[in-house]
């Protein structure tokens, strides 16, 4: 984390930028105080497709059948 005045901010802004892009923080102060603080954008989530998995898993054509009572017993702790 760096520190720098106004006047430098505005002398080596690409630089600063550069700095807080890669990771880094760069505080902006006024005459010794802290003012802002350049910290890099969270990185956008990639957009979700539908379909991306279209052919890939396939759906019993039971799937929505009863289960066997053996089964139900087991999830009741029978």
């Amino acid at each position: 984390m760096s520190t720098v005045n106004i006047h430098a901010a505005k002398t080596h802004l690409s630089r600063l930028i550069e700095e807080a892009a890669a990771g880094g923080e760069v505080i902006i102060a006024k005459a010794g105080k802290p003012l802002v603080m350049l910290v890099p954008l969270a990185p956008t989530p990639a957009k979700r497709r539908l379909g991306a998995l279209a052919g890939r898993a396939r759906i019993p054509a039971d799937f929505d059948a009863p289960l066997p009572d053996e089964v139900l017993d087991a999830f009741e702790g029978h």
